[in-house]
């Protein structure tokens, strides 16, 4: 009976660490682009959080509910929560094993440790940024081409569009390449702040 009891009481938990970083992402998205005026999404910092501290299941409920809540609130559909989930799977797949060092442990062994994850998580990193570009850019091509309201939806990477479209490339490499300079430092803040924050989350688990 007490395992289960356990199990129980760690599951809620999770759910309502799920349901507080789906609110918080919304949060941190809407400030940044909205009040602060950064050309950043920031939109998953707390999804990959809890993709690196509970798997594969927890993240894709916290991508879907980030989107979800705002879909209802303006009564639309949006597709971009395929990111969201996309880049949870690559998190899943590639994400470190947590670095736990001796109290005694040698300073080689404790750079060694340290240099490992720092060179996953940039491999992460660097992955997030070219597939979500590319899907992201996707995306937006196909919803402007078929969703009649999305024409006049503003996305932060629309401010490196008009350089683009000068050069008369196709919209489809338009929407992939505007997103990339947004991605470099977005998905440098999501992979590495969202690892860190795990950390966090870890101790609200156990």
């Amino acid at each position: 009976m007490e395992p289960f009891l356990i199990s129980c009481r760690l599951s809620v938990k999770l759910v309502v660490i799920c349901v507080f970083t789906a609110i918080v992402n919304l949060l941190l998205s809407t400030s940044v682009m909205n009040f602060l005026r950064f050309p950043l999404f920031l939109d998953t910092v707390f999804t990959a959080a809890v993709a690196f501290t509970a798997g594969l299941i927890p993240g894709i409920f916290v991508a879907v509910l980030t989107w979800l809540i705002p879909c209802i609130y303006h009564r639309s559909i949006t597709f971009f929560f395929i990111c969201s989930i996309t880049e949870v799977l690559l998190v899943c797949a590639l994400k470190p094993p947590s670095v736990d060092i001796p109290g005694f442990a040698s300073k080689e062994k404790i750079i060694v440790s340290y240099t490992a994850l720092a060179s996953k998580l940039m491999l992460l990193y660097i992955l997030c940024v070219i597939v979500i570009s590319i899907l992201g850019g996707v995306i937006n091509y196909l919803s402007q081409l078929f969703i009649e309201k999305y024409s006049h939806y503003f996305s932060v990477d629309d401010i490196f569009k008009p350089g683009l479209i000068m050069n008369n490339l196709h919209s489809l490499a338009v929407n992939i390449l505007s997103r990339i300079p947004v991605n470099i430092v977005d998905r440098f803040i999501v992979i590495f702040g969202g690892y860190f924050i795990s950390r966090i989350l870890v101790k609200f688990t156990r």
